[in-house]
């Protein structure tokens, strides 16, 4: 799976109607299940009055791609599959979108209401502002002072980040490398002569 991916920079929220009926799209960034079932409730809270709130969301986690979705009580499958599928169409992930109705008194059918779901899902996410995201592997580099000049030349955002650097008897620095591009980051250190270690997020 590709070390890069595309999310949303901040929640986008898109009003339509159709046929007397009026759906109001909101996108949005999420981490989490957890985050988007509190962004839900808050939402459910707010547009109260509405006939339905159905969602779809698209996360990536550690390589895995988990989706689901609701139809919050329209007819099986007319919301929340429509929904996921303009989430899909867009090619985005830790992602969530929810398509608030309120019903104008016109039945618009199994094909309209799934039309209807797709398209302001589609239209909320074509209007949001995209994020280039990336999966870093971190290298800590330990390097004497007059090698400085070539820590710094390693330096390549957003492919190669220089993160942290701590200045001591020993001078470590932590290097956000793209996953991609972590063996060839590796054998420039090796040919550098430079003592490294791959360490996780938190270190």
């Amino acid at each position: 799976m590709s070390d890069h991916y595309r999310t949303l920079a901040a929640r986008c929220d898109v009003t339509q109607k159709i046929e007397r009926s009026e759906f109001l799209g909101i996108a949005f960034p999420i981490v989490d299940e957890e985050q988007f079932f509190f962004d839900l409730h808050k939402i459910e809270k707010q547009y109260f009055d509405a006939t339905h709130h159905c969602w779809a969301f698209r996360l990536r986690s550690a390589g895995d791609v988990r989706a689901r979705s609701s139809d919050a009580g329209e007819p099986s499958g007319t919301a929340g599959r429509p929904i996921l599928t303009a989430i899909e169409g867009a090619d985005l992930y830790d992602v969530a979108v929810v398509v608030v109705r309120w019903f104008g008194g016109v039945k618009l059918g199994t094909g309209g209401l799934s039309r209807a779901y797709r398209d302001t899902a589609a239209e909320t996410l074509k209007n949001a502002q995209p994020l280039d995201r990336y999966l870093y592997t971190r290298f800590r580099v330990v390097a004497p002072f007059d090698a400085l000049g070539t820590i710094y030349r390693l330096v390549n955002p957003p492919h190669v980040i220089l993160e942290q650097e701590r200045f001591a008897e020993t001078n470590e620095f932590d290097f956000l490398v793209r996953q991609s591009q972590a063996e060839q980051f590796e054998k420039a250190l090796s040919e550098r002569r430079l003592t490294f270690a791959i360490v996780p997020p938190s270190s």
